[in-house]
Formats: C-alpha cells, structure tokens, sequence
C-alpha cells in the first residue's frame, strides 16, 4: 500500500515527501504532523501507519490478562472531562476503600492467572505515602509476581508534596514497596492553554513529564496518553506528541502510547461533540506515524468498543489492552462503548484473529507469555466472532 501511495501521481508534494520519510524511517517534524491532521486521507495515514507497524512487529498483536482496582472516585480535583470522580462534598456518591478491601479485591484473583494489576483512582488525602508504599508491600506479600502498574503523575505530584519528597526521592520509595511500572494517566493535554481549562489545578504537562524522567533514571518503564477529541486543536496534539518524543529521546522508558478518546456523559463538557470514529482511526495512525521512538501503539478497547478496535489494527495499532474483565469504571461512567467491560482470552484471541492479526498475550513488559500462532480452541469450529472485518491496507 505504501508503494500505491508513492506513486499516486495525484498526491500532494508535500504528503508524498512525509510519505517517503515513513519509507526511510525519517522523523517527521511538527509542522509535517499538523499538515497529517489537515490534509491527511484516512486511506493515505492508514497506508503510512501500517508500513511503520508491520516493520516494527508484522502482524503480532499484544493483549495481557489483567484487573483493575481504583481505590476511590472522590476526588480534590474537578477536572472538566471526568465523569468518573465525585467531590468530597458528595463522597456519599463514590466509594473509598480501606486497604483491607482493597486486598480483598487483589485476593479475589488468586486462582486466576492475570499478571497484572492496574491502580488509579482520585486523589485524597488518606491516600498518602505511607499508604502506598504500605499497599504495595502488602500486595507484593501476598502475590510477589503480580505486576503493580500503578498511579499517575496526578496522584503521585500530590502524595509527594504532602510527604515532602521530591520526584526522585518519592518515585524511589515507590519503587521500593514494590511498583514495578506506571500507566499513563493524568497527561490529558499538555499545553497550558488547554490543560489549564480542562484540569486546572492538577499538575502541569511539565509536572507529568518530570515525574515519569525521573521514574525513567531509576531504570523503570512506563506507559503515556493523550486525552484527544475536545477543545484542543490539531496543534496541541501535534505538541503533545513532540513532548513525548523528546523525552523519549532523552530516556527510553516509555514503551507505549495510548490515545484516549473523549467521552462526554455525564461531565462539564456534556455539549462538546465527541469525535468520529474515522478521526479516531486518523489519531492513531498520526500518532504511530510521529512517535517514531515509541514501541508500542495501543487501542483501549473498552473506550472506543471491540468494532473500532479491530479496524485500529490497520492503522498502526498493535496493541488492544487486556481481558479488563468487569472492575474499571472510569470510562464506563463516561459513556464508553462497553458499558460492563469483560473478554475473556479465548475472545480476545479470536476478535484479533478475524482481522487477520496474531495474537500474543503478554505481560506488562511485553515479554510472551503465550503465542497463539495456531492455537485451536475446543469451540472453533461453531465461533461466530464478534466482527469479521476486512483487512485495511494490510501488506502481505
């Protein structure tokens, strides 16, 4: 497909000079990204981001066996986008556990073989450092080979803060009782110009950025996002994204990116539109195709829905998150397309294999756990998938 885009005498100069810097492995530059956005074809960005996936992993798709436990939805901050939290004022709303309930929930799994749990929830004052570093011992105790993926630069700037450490002494403790890597939460829009009037009063892009650094020097690895589809423009996506590269750049510990689409149920931004699922697709092919320094793309699946998740695959996505099962709420309460989340291996395994795609199961790191190259279920025979999509810009 890339060869087609090449040489379609049609194109514009301008596109087929990015086109072929995507040929060579050249970095785009910003102002490259920002023409992607306005002038990019769905059918051209996906031919693009699909080269750069196929040479980077050919048709291996990555999903891993994972829960998720969110300590509370009360919450200090009222960031504009979320319908997740609730304010102190209206606690009676939400829910805030106790550390043996959250242990309770952790212990819920101990004859399943997930490898990985996921903690985010709002930022409250009990949820100190001691709190955590106490948490993540405990778990650690109980489950020594569960992967804690936990907390973003939002709740860590605020317990660092409260306990008086800096970012790298924190981001050591945190290592310490046990945190094994970071998700990426909490980094919405960098540029002040949005960040500031969407989520006024959480850390700053800078912030965000310095927390994962310094995470990074301690020889650790973590993952970013970007919350697109709102009131930022094509710049501050294109910003964002150069944010990450260029720290990227200069530590290596990101291994992967994942847009988050905006979602606008029950929040202060009710009236904003949410965007297209082609402007979904063109985001992450975009993304795929600027972050050149980045391993991994992936599509939330629970947030965007099983359908948009097959069809990301064709534009660079090589990565649909994991079996989730039933225990986050964050985009559910947002509206996202899966009201109760929950896919079972077998499923998952089967959804990526109808559009043509191996699926791998892996774990945090992206060490294989298990290669479903050829892997026969009992029920193969009468499986009737959840979508069989053609595959889009697909090079044999």
């Amino acid at each position: 497909m890339l060869a087609t885009i090449l040489n379609d005498p049609g194109l514009e100069p301008e596109l087929k000079d990015i086109a072929k810097k995507v040929e060579s492995g050249e970095r785009i530059t910003p102002e490259e990204g920002e023409l992607l956005f306005e002038r990019g074809s769905l059918s051209y960005l996906g031919a693009l981001a699909n080269h750069i996936r196929e040479k980077k992993h050919g048709s291996k798709t990555y999903f891993n066996r994972n829960f998720h436990l969110e300590p509370t939805n009360v919450c200090l901050y009222t960031c504009t986008f979320c319908s997740y939290s609730r304010l102190i004022k209206k606690r009676s709303e939400g829910w805030e556990y106790t550390m043996d309930e959250m242990l309770d929930i952790i212990k819920k799994y101990d004859d399943q073989p997930v490898t990985e749990v996921h903690i985010v929830g709002g930022v409250l004052p009990q949820y100190d450092l001691k709190f955590y570093q106490d948490l993540f011992k405990a778990i650690k105790a109980h489950r020594p080979d569960l992967h804690i993926k936990a907390l973003t630069p939002v709740e860590y700037h605020y317990i660092f803060k409260k306990g008086k450490v800096s970012y790298e002494e924190g981001m050591a403790l945190m290592k310490a009782a046990g945190l094994d890597s970071m998700p990426g939460g909490g980094a919405e829009i960098f540029h002040p110009e949005i960040r500031d009037e969407i989520a006024g009063g959480k850390c700053s892009g800078d912030e965000w950025l310095a927390i994962h650094e310094a995470w990074h020097n301690l020889g650790m690895r973590s993952n970013a996002t970007m919350l697109y589809g709102h009131i930022e423009k094509y710049k501050h996506r294109i910003h964002h994204l150069e944010e990450l590269r260029k720290l990227q750049d200069k530590t290596g510990g990101f291994q992967t990116f994942i847009p988050l689409k905006f979602r606008n149920k029950g929040n202060q931004m009710s009236h904003v539109p949410e965007s297209t699922t082609i402007e979904d697709l063109r985001n992450y092919a975009i993304s795929r195709i600027y972050l050149d320094n980045f391993d991994h793309l992936k599509a939330y699946w629970p947030m965007i829905g099983r359908t948009t998740a097959q069809m990301s695959l064709a534009f660079g996505v090589d990565d649909i998150d994991g079996t989730i099962d039933d225990t986050t709420k964050i985009y559910t309460m947002a509206g996202s397309e899966e009201q109760n989340p929950a896919l079972s291996t077998e499923q998952l395994v089967k959804l990526i294999r109808n559009v043509d795609r191996h699926p791998i199961e892996r774990d945090t790191l992206y060490n294989v756990v298990t290669d479903f190259e050829g892997h026969v279920f009992e029920d193969d025979d009468k499986f009737k998938g959840y979508v069989s999509l053609p595959v889009i810009n697909k090079n044999k």
